[in-house]
């Protein structure tokens, strides 16, 4: 009977595990090997500096966001500040409506006390009239100084940049005032001192009188800012010329600051050939004057223009029957 073998310790089955346990490892070790490991360094080092970079861009910010917060709280406070002075200011423009409403119902109490002096003195010179007769000498036909017997009247008005700036508003109030010492005339007109005229489709007639005529001459002069050449003689020449009627009264109103023209007496002259004397001995038509003083807040030696109108509208006034006004201030 044969022997048996007797059993090996190591079995090929037990070497067959271990190979495939060493190949395995071997197979990981070739696998973990492609990753390079410097390639996560380099990754670490780039994440590192991008969190820095943000960093400084977060205290950036932070600073930017202070200076804003800070310059927002200056704004604040400097609106707080405008507020104040808004309400100031509002109060001031409250004070002065309030008073300027005192001051209009003044001046709307005086114009009417001045229009029914001067409707009360036409009734009386028509009472005189017929008491005394068409002959009579008049001798109370004035106010202010200025002859008021005339039924139409001529206003040539400076419309140069001077008056216009400086004087307006004034040279309104003084044409109101005027026409309001002539309650009633049969005829207006309104010129420039170049002889153009307010309203061209009235150019050589007369405006007929009417209260919403007179209000709207007022509201058209406001903005009336025709070219100028600081002289009137064209427009009183034209008016003159154009206006005279030996059946009618006729008055002329120069409102102006300065004369720009060469000669005072060649002035005088033409203005005494146009306006020659009737047989009465009386002139054609009255010239008035009224001198606003715009000229006079200029240093002396830029006065002369003023002194000069000054001069030729005393003479003008005083040989055609009329009188000159010179008023001390230009503001209403």
């Amino acid at each position: 009977m044969p022997r048996r073998r007797p059993t090996p310790e190591i079995s090929l089955s037990f070497l067959d595990v271990i190979c495939c346990g060493f190949g395995a490892v071997i197979l990981l070790l070739m696998i973990t090997k492609t990753v390079e490991p410097q390639v996560l360094e380099e990754s670490t080092v780039v994440a590192e500096g991008r969190v820095a970079e943000l960093t400084e861009q977060l205290f950036d910010i932070r600073g930017e966001t202070t200076i804003l917060n800070r310059d927002l709280a200056a704004k604040r406070e400097q609106l707080s500040d405008f507020d104040t002075q808004i309400a100031i200011l509002q109060g001031s423009l409250a004070a002065s409506k309030s008073r300027f409403d005192s001051l209009q119902t003044t001046r709307n109490s005086n114009s009417i006390v001045a229009e029914q002096l001067a409707i009360a003195r036409q009734e009386l010179s028509e009472e005189e009239e017929r008491l005394l007769g068409r002959d009579a000498e008049k001798k109370n036909q004035l106010i202010g100084g200025i002859p008021v017997d005339s039924e139409y009247i001529i206003f040539i008005i400076d419309t140069s940049g001077s008056m216009f700036s400086y004087a307006w508003q004034r040279m309104l109030n003084e044409m109101e005032a005027t026409l309001n010492i002539y309650p009633n005339v049969k005829g207006i007109q309104v010129m420039n001192d170049m002889g153009n005229y307010l309203f061209s489709r009235y150019a050589g007639q007369w405006i007929p009188d009417t209260p919403a005529r007179r209000q709207l001459i007022l509201r058209n002069l406001a903005n009336w800012n025709a070219f100028s050449n600081s002289s009137p003689v064209e427009g009183i020449t034209q008016a003159v010329r154009s206006f005279y009627d030996n059946d009618k009264k006729i008055s002329i109103y120069v409102f102006g600051d300065e004369f720009t023209g060469r000669s005072i007496e060649e002035v005088v002259l033409t203005v005494d050939r146009l306006n020659a004397e009737a047989g009465t001995g009386e002139r054609r038509v009255r010239i008035h004057a009224v001198g606003f003083p715009v000229q006079f807040i200029r240093p002396p030696q830029l006065q002369d223009t003023g002194i000069r109108f000054a001069t030729l509208m005393r003479e003008l006034t005083h040989r055609n029957g009329g009188t000159f006004v010179g008023l001390n201030d230009f503001r209403p």
